[in-house]
């Protein structure tokens, strides 16, 4: 019989994560303070954790999919969190964005209670977690992985395990993130100019598809968001610029200048300030199309 999972988080990736444990057939308790999210999870046949200490008691394994560093730490380290609640041999999967410090803080908390901990940070989006091809960036101790690894292959396609220090995985997720970043600005900017250099935006997909500037960000925030005008979070901005901030933390430890990088946050920094955090990061280009409007406008009067 499958022994029952917990899984704390059921946000835009944890929902459609839990909710494909379930249909495995595992016995999954959900545990979010959104209880709308609980009720979904509930209605695709999870089972609600009453609380944390609660949940700890009734499963061996757990995920978290949660949205920031300081939540993660309130959920494993708090007084009713979930290690202040474990017992040897019980193991923990953080599926989570945070900075590298918080892997290794968790770890050391983790290994004082005498159960396995796992960083996995995941990537891929909420299409790689509604269809089971997310890419798993693990680091951690090999046999906590060697123990996660048939139940983290119902959740992804591409399972990576980085090394045994708990922060490798953190580290290449978020040069990855890094990189989205480039592209998502990238895709923005050059989209404007094919805007206001009237080119048909669907043609030009089609072409930029069997070509170099050919990229699947290009695909996602075109297709998905920009064409559509709508820009309801898949990722929200927020949390981009969350993890480009991370990833300009990590440059610092290793004395590195990333300037490009730089001002790249920046870039982000500043719409988030503007009140659309909460979108999609593919609204950087909207936010591009006004700021040029409003300069031609200026220019005109």
């Amino acid at each position: 019989m499958k022994k029952a999972i917990g899984f704390i988080g059921l946000g835009n990736m944890g929902l459609p994560m839990s909710k494909n444990l379930v249909d495995s057939g595992f016995e999954v308790f959900g545990v979010d303070r959104n209880q709308e999210a609980v009720a979904k999870f509930h209605q695709a046949g999870g089972k609600i954790g009453q609380s944390i200490v609660e949940t700890t008691k009734r499963c061996e394994l757990f995920f978290t999919s949660l949205p920031s560093s300081q939540i993660v730490e309130e959920i494993y380290l708090g007084k009713d969190g979930l290690l202040e609640n474990s017992r040897p041999g019980m193991i923990f999967i953080d599926t989570s964005t945070v900075a590298p410090e918080t892997n290794r803080k968790l770890e050391a908390a983790a290994k004082e209670r005498g159960v396995g901990f796992l960083a996995a940070p995941v990537s891929g989006g909420v299409i790689g977690a509604v269809n089971r091809t997310l890419t798993f960036m693990v680091g951690g101790s090999r046999q906590a992985y060697e123990i996660a690894l048939p139940i983290i292959k119902e959740l992804g396609q591409n399972i990576f395990h980085v090394s045994e220090d708990i922060d490798s995985g953190t580290k290449a997720k978020l040069i990855n993130n890094l990189l989205i970043g480039f592209y998502t600005a990238g895709v923005s900017e050059a989209l404007l100019l094919a805007k206001q250099s009237n080119l048909d935006l669907e043609q030009l997909f089609d072409m930029l598809s069997v070509s170099y500037g050919q990229s699947r960000i290009y695909e996602r925030n075109y297709k998905s968001f920009i064409a559509q005008d709508d820009y309801e979070p898949g990722f929200a901005l927020k949390l981009l610029n969350k993890d480009l901030g991370f990833a300009l933390d990590l440059a610092g430890e290793s004395q590195l200048d990333l300037p490009v990088s730089q001002f790249l946050y920046s870039v982000y920094e500043a719409v988030e300030k503007s009140g659309l955090g909460e979108k999609d990061m593919s609204v950087l280009y909207k936010k591009l199309q006004e700021q040029t409007n409003t300069t031609f406008e200026k220019r005109g009067s």
